[in-house]
């Protein structure tokens, strides 16, 4: 197994979207890249739970099942080091920037979307100086945008 599999592997990933149907695709995409992902939060308490399994990662949308509570979800994520990038139809909602979270990128989004941004975020994290992928919106000072 090659290096950036194993990478891939140790990978934990948390979906935080009260769509179940996008939810699920996401699901599937992270798997299929190799990914772990550690579970599907419809609102801000089942988010927080989910947290609790230590994500590398958490993908969240802005409007969950109790109401825009994305952002604060995305922030108190961030807080606990976990890295957060909001995937979502409404991206001037977070324009502005999130605390901690690195940035945004709007829906609908393609596998290669979602492929790109993991990979991006993920060695952001390692600390690895990574130009932000296309379609990826990052917020002033938490990323260099080429």
């Amino acid at each position: 197994m090659s290096s950036s599999k194993c990478d891939a592997m140790s990978s934990r990933i948390l979906i935080v979207e009260d769509e179940m149907m996008v939810a699920m695709e996401m699901e599937a995409v992270i798997e299929d890249l190799g990914f772990l992902p550690i579970g599907i939060a419809a609102d801000s308490v089942q988010a927080l739970e989910l947290a609790r399994e230590t994500p590398d990662l958490a993908l969240v949308d802005l409007h969950l099942r109790d109401g825009l509570t994305g952002p604060s979800v995305g922030e108190e994520l961030a807080r606990r080091g976990i890295g957060v990038v909001f995937i979502t139809a409404n991206p001037r909602i977070v324009a502005t920037g999130v605390p901690g979270a690195l940035g945004v990128a709007e829906k609908p989004c393609d596998e290669r979307t979602i492929a790109s941004i993991i990979e991006f975020a993920i060695g952001h994290r390692k600390g690895e100086q990574i130009a932000p992928p296309p379609g990826f919106k990052p917020f002033s000072g938490s990323v260099a945008a080429n």
